[in-house]
């Protein structure tokens, strides 16, 4: 059982940034790939960006390259989301998830149906 929960969004300007967090609870944090989603408002939930449990491998939703990086540490049982350059279309809530526990130190997962836990998730609001 892995426990999620997500810190620092708010309100801020266009061409901003943020950086967002995740601290996991629960036993064995270095053993979860880990990703990011967001939905926006009136949207669907999607991809944003997942880490493989080493945090070697990275992967990124085509609409956030170049801007957002994920990051993990498995000694503060924490992954984080960079949010730079950030335009009115982020504005959404994020939300952190992991998948099941798993030995590949290179695997990581794009849809939400692979990830087992969530946090409640943290708001962005991007302004002009």
């Amino acid at each position: 059982q892995v426990q999620l929960v997500e810190s620092g969004g708010g309100l801020v300007q266009a061409g901003g940034s943020l950086r967002l967090s995740c601290a996991a609870s629960g036993r064995a944090f270095s053993m979860y790939p880990m990703g990011w989603f967001r939905q926006g408002p009136g949207k669907e939930r999607d991809f944003v960006a997942a880490v493989s449990r080493s945090g070697d491998t990275t992967y990124y939703g085509d609409s956030v390259k170049g801007r957002f990086t994920i990051s993990r540490d498995n000694a503060k049982n924490t992954v984080y989301l960079q949010i730079n350059s950030l335009k009115p279309e982020d504005t959404a809530v994020y939300y952190c998830a992991a998948t099941r526990a798993t030995f590949s130190s290179t695997y990581y997962a794009t849809r939400d149906d692979d990830y087992r836990y969530w946090g409640q998730g943290t708001q962005v609001t991007v302004s002009t």
